[in-house]
């Protein structure tokens, strides 16, 4: 079992990252991931760029107990969940989150929960970069509604 954590500027190579899940692991029989991107529409709004800070030290801590969590839960065996920072333009990528595990539910539902906690709990500030001008991103109910489903057991 293992966990990876970055948190970087550069971006990522969702396949480089895919082939790291798999390389050498004969017992999982599901990998499951997720690539989040910046998309051009929000609030009505077309956006350009996001720019995304957080605070280092405390955003890897939160992602290591989120991932921990998630394994215990479902007994995933490799997780690695990529998060950038910086100013991203459109289309670029933002986020990786990849598991394994034996069986493809509780691949499915372990990234979904890791993705769901992240939104709510990591220490990402988002600003959405108009053409000409700027806000901070607001936490949506949205995010907190979908994470009421993991308070049950599973």
């Amino acid at each position: 079992m293992s966990i990876h954590i970055q948190v970087q500027t550069d971006d990522f190579n969702v396949g480089d990252e895919h082939n790291t899940l798999c390389s050498n692991n004969k017992s999982d029989g599901a990998v499951v991931t997720f690539t989040g991107l910046v998309r051009e529409f929000s609030s009505g709004d077309n956006v350009i760029a996001l720019e995304l800070e957080h605070y280092p030290g405390m955003t890897e801590q939160l992602l290591q107990s989120i991932a921990e969590q998630a394994q215990t839960r479902w007994q995933l065996a490799r997780i690695c969940i990529i998060h950038r920072v910086g100013y991203l333009a459109l289309g670029e990528q933002i986020v990786f989150v990849g598991v394994t595990c034996r069986h493809r539910q509780a691949a499915f539902e372990g990234a979904q929960f890791i993705m769901d906690y992240l939104k709510n709990h990591a220490t990402f500030w988002k600003k959405e970069h108009f053409k000409d001008s700027s806000n901070w991103v607001e936490f949506k109910q949205s995010d907190k509604k979908a994470m009421g489903r993991w308070q049950k057991k599973p």
